[in-house]
């Protein structure tokens, strides 16, 4: 009798125990995926289309050319420089503000948000296979939007996921939306994908091995 009450309970226990997986499992949107805005001054912001043109004109002419310009040539920059600075507009303080600003912009799509690292996380994307096992997907990029990488740009690094998913996932199309759970990590990553028209390598910021793999609904 106590065996056969041991049992009952052992299986009950087991009938409500959630795996520590999907108990902590997390919902998260591509926002959550964006690391925290930086501020900075962006003195191009205020530039209008001409100013522009004119400064990234000079900074060919000064900066990438290296100096080696013809007689023509260095009359234009001259004339560059002096239409941008009779604006109030300083080229040099403004090359080098090119550089700071760059760098933030790049930081912006490549971190990650320390938030959904190590967490138990779902979320909702487009497959992109890029290695297949019997017609199943078993590594793919999770992108945000229909057609991105393909017909498109490829998003920010931190905007795609790549997904190890061992088991499989049988793709019906590349329109259809999914659910990957898994946990998110940090992990730069650079993948191949082939298209029509050739080959592109994708930079990716997360990595998940996902525990599963679902179709959106």
């Amino acid at each position: 009798m106590n065996t056969i009450r041991m049992a009952l309970a052992a299986a009950f226990t087991v009938a409500f125990v959630v795996p520590a997986t999907a108990r902590d499992l997390q919902d998260i949107t591509w926002v959550d995926l964006l690391p925290e805005e930086r501020p900075y001054h962006d003195p191009f912001a205020k530039m209008d289309y001409d100013q522009i043109s004119d400064l990234s004109e000079l900074y060919h002419f000064e900066v990438m050319s290296q100096g080696d310009l013809d007689d023509a040539a260095r009359a234009e920059v001259k004339a560059l420089r002096a239409s941008l600075e009779e604006q109030g507009l300083d080229p040099d303080q403004l090359f080098k503000q090119r550089e700071i600003v760059m760098n933030q912009r790049r930081l912006a799509a490549i971190e990650p948000n320390p938030d959904v690292v190590g967490k138990n996380v779902r979320l909702p994307g487009y497959l992109l296979p890029l290695e297949m096992v019997d017609q199943k997907a078993v590594e793919f990029l999770l992108v945000p939007t229909v057609g991105a990488c393909i017909h498109t740009p490829p998003p920010p690094a931190n905007q795609m996921v790549f997904v190890r998913y061992e088991e499989g996932f049988e793709v019906d199309g590349l329109y259809n939306p999914v659910w990957i759970s898994g946990e998110m990590r940090a992990q730069s990553h650079s993948s191949a994908l082939y298209l029509v028209d050739g080959q592109t390598d994708i930079e990716t910021t997360y990595v998940v091995d996902a525990v599963s793999v679902d179709a959106y609904q």
